[in-house]
């Protein structure tokens, strides 16, 4: 009951502040025909991903075309660092006997999307959803080989060994991994207009989802930046 109650609420609140913002004063100089964005990404991990990195900060840059004042196509290039959990490590690190072995994670997303706008003078908010390709990697800081009777878990397939039977398969000298899947996205932002129009600042959430081998990709991305 308490989650219907606050989503009703949330759905309420983004209601009236679509209406407030449509009726503001339209201002002629706030209607470019192109798009441009650059901002920096926070990415906070869900499970599974966040089993193995709980935080990620990146850039974002981006561009396309404003059909209307509402509607318009937006071309995007994120990435972002995923910073390694330790927990991620101490298995590689406890089969090699070498507490000094680390990892890295990058996530890189092209991405066409479909942005909704409702923009007053000075607030604005919208909402952005799309897909494209996401490419995810993950490497160690040495080349790893797991010996035998070693039980699998989904530690040893993010750094990329595989498993049968169970167990890590042996003399699999591994570096790191790497994927490239179709993904998805959609989320809310908000916009405050700086200096003359049509320049923006912008805070926006965004959900984004890959099937990245073995271990799928999901995150929430809050990103902070400036666009027209």
């Amino acid at each position: 009951m308490k989650r219907k109650v606050t989503c009703l609420i949330a759905i309420s609140l983004l209601a009236a502040a679509c209406n407030a913002f449509a009726q503001e004063d339209d201002d002629s100089n706030d209607d470019p025909t192109g798009n441009v964005n650059l901002g920096m990404p926070m990415a906070a991990t869900l499970n599974p991903t966040a089993r193995f990195s709980n935080f990620g900060m990146g850039v974002t840059v981006g561009g396309g075309y404003n059909f209307t004042r509402q509607h318009a196509l937006v071309g995007e290039f994120m990435w972002n660092d995923l910073f390694i959990d330790s927990g991620a490590l101490q298995p590689i690190r406890e089969a090699v006997q070498n507490p000094n072995v680390n990892g890295r994670s990058h996530l890189f997303a092209v991405t066409g999307n479909y942005r909704y706008e409702r923009r007053g003078t000075a607030l604005g908010i919208y909402f952005i959803g799309g897909g494209g390709l996401y490419y995810r990697t993950a490497s160690l800081s040495q080349r790893v080989t797991i010996g035998t009777s070693t039980t699998c878990t989904r530690t040893y397939e993010w750094w990329g060994f595989s498993c049968s039977s169970g167990l890590v398969n042996v003399d699999q000298p591994i570096r790191g991994s790497s994927s490239s899947v179709l993904g998805a996205n959609g989320g809310v932002g908000f916009t405050v207009r700086v200096s003359d129009a049509p320049y923006r600042v912008y805070v926006e959430t965004r959900y984004h989802y890959a099937p990245t081998k073995q271990v799928s990709t999901q995150l929430v991305v809050v990103t902070l930046g400036i666009r027209y």
